[in-house]
């Protein structure tokens, strides 16, 4: 199953569920949000950016691990045009969330004017 999906867009959380309790794979769309202004905010988002220092990744990187983290049903393909963007998007696998940047990233996220629900929800 593939739907609209990211750290700013959890709208689709419920098929994500759905999926996991029927052990069907969930691809993300735009795992990084939406290409233009809403993934520019997301990407500088200074909370996600402080977060990212340490844990010593980049935003995006933190916004892509969220997904792994958060059902063990989800399968990432984010788009990537260049080395240096495929080395990046293969360092998230190795990003470990603890549960302060979980609950970091489900408070802080929502309130910064970005919409879905108020949090990850394991699966």
């Amino acid at each position: 199953m593939q739907n609209l999906f990211n750290l700013a867009d959890r709208q689709s959380l419920d098929v994500l569920t759905e999926c996991g309790a029927r052990n069907i794979a969930f691809v993300p769309f735009c795992p990084l949000g939406w290409p233009g202004e809403a993934r520019r905010r997301l990407l500088t988002d200074p909370v996600l950016a402080a977060l990212a220092v340490r844990l010593g990744a980049t935003a995006a990187q933190v916004a892509l691990a969220w997904l792994l983290d958060l059902a063990p049903n989800i399968l990432l393909i984010p788009g990537t045009r260049t080395r240096a963007h495929l080395t990046e998007n293969l360092g998230a696998a190795g990003v470990r969330l603890d549960d302060a940047a979980r609950d970091e990233l489900r408070r802080h996220v929502p309130s910064a004017g970005i919409t879905g629900p108020s949090g990850p929800q394991i699966v």
